[in-house]
């Protein structure tokens, strides 16, 4: 820490942003999950924790919101490398699982029911370990996050955050809802995380979604019928925009729905497919970068605590790294959010 600049270039550490900090040292601790086993359209997020560490180095450390924020430490954990080994294993088999489906099999095959118990079984065992690395963490006294990663992987840390806290809600950008329940035979699929959520996490009272653009009729009627989601819809937002009310007004009608602890799970594909043109499922629409700062920044203009964090679907390009340029800022910006809403004690 004596020999670090932050106006000098980043030297690569293995540490998120460059920073001289190990995560013992640090306020707040990022946990890498390179799995990507069940996305339906094209993989590739599970090379997003090491594209992001790699652009990472690329930013500038003065923060807008919290300058100096960087100070308290990000701690960055060692990447555990069987996970990506073991998410390569498990795609192969996922994909002859979609390929039957798609060729008009079903799940009760069993065929299919063999893949699908091997890649189940391996899925909950990732939570459990994200569960019990993130409550190790936490029980340190930190603040933790997760840098996926397919959206299937959060569950866990959602689970430890909620262990930890008691009551919170889920703020979730995001094109899709996420609401469907074991999506293509996958008890844990990307697709699944916030049906998951809510019928697994007795801590979760409020699901606040923002920029749903990609949904099923089932997930519009779970959302109808449970009082504890609101779905800002990208079609409302843009009908609201489209009348006049601008944005910033929008965001406060949001953060109104949150309570005061809040969980930030974050899918790069809630921004505009220029802004993430490799991820998954990129979806026509949704949030500009700012605009998505602008309502993350509300969380801690209102007072409320951002106790937890994911950001996932951060595929990069075979060509180039603006996916992991753009998710690297926006984890950066995650991070700052994070520790100005947790204030050291006097």
């Amino acid at each position: 820490m004596a020999e670090y600049n932050p106006n000098n270039v980043s030297i690569p550490n293995g540490n998120y942003f460059g920073m001289p900090f190990t995560p013992e040292e640090s306020d707040i601790v990022l946990i890498s999950v390179p799995w990507d086993v069940t996305t339906s359209y094209r993989p590739g997020t599970s090379k997003g924790p090491d594209a992001m560490l790699d652009a990472s180095l690329q930013l500038d450390m003065y923060d807008f919101h919290n300058p100096g924020g960087w100070k308290r430490g990000i701690g960055t954990l060692e990447i555990d490398y069987s996970i990506l080994d073991t998410s390569r294993k498990l795609r192969e088999e996922a994909e002859k699982v979609i390929i039957h489906l798609e060729s008009g099999g079903t799940p009760e095959e069993e065929y299919a029911r063999k893949k699908l118990r091997k890649i189940n079984e391996a899925s909950q065992h990732l939570n459990e370990w994200l569960y019990e690395e993130s409550r190790r963490w936490m029980k340190a006294g930190k603040l933790v996050g997760v840098v996926g990663g397919d959206h299937s992987v959060p569950l866990g840390h959602i689970r430890a955050v909620a262990d930890q806290e008691g009551e919170i809600g889920i703020l979730h950008v995001d094109a899709h809802a996420d609401l469907r329940k074991a999506y293509e035979g996958f008890v844990h699929s990307h697709a699944s995380i916030m049906y998951n959520a809510l019928e697994l996490v007795s801590g979760v009272k409020k699901l606040v979604q923002v920029a749903v653009r990609d949904v099923c009729e089932d997930e519009m009627q779970r959302i109808a019928s449970d009082g504890r989601i609101r779905c800002f819809t990208d079609h409302e937002l843009t009908e609201s925009r489209m009348n006049g009310t601008g944005w910033n007004e929008q965001c406060n009608t949001i953060v109104a729905e949150l309570p005061d602890k809040v969980y930030v799970s974050f899918d790069i594909d809630g921004l505009s497919p220029e802004n993430c043109p490799h991820t998954g499922t990129p979806v026509p629409g949704g949030l500009a970068f700012n605009d998505a700062v602008w309502l993350l920044g509300k969380i801690a203009t209102t007072g409320r605590r951002i106790v937890g964090f994911d950001l996932c679907e951060v595929a990069p390009g075979n060509n180039d790294d603006w996916d992991a340029n753009m998710g690297a800022r926006m984890l950066y910006k995650l991070c700052n959010l994070t520790l100005l809403t947790n204030p050291r004690p006097e």
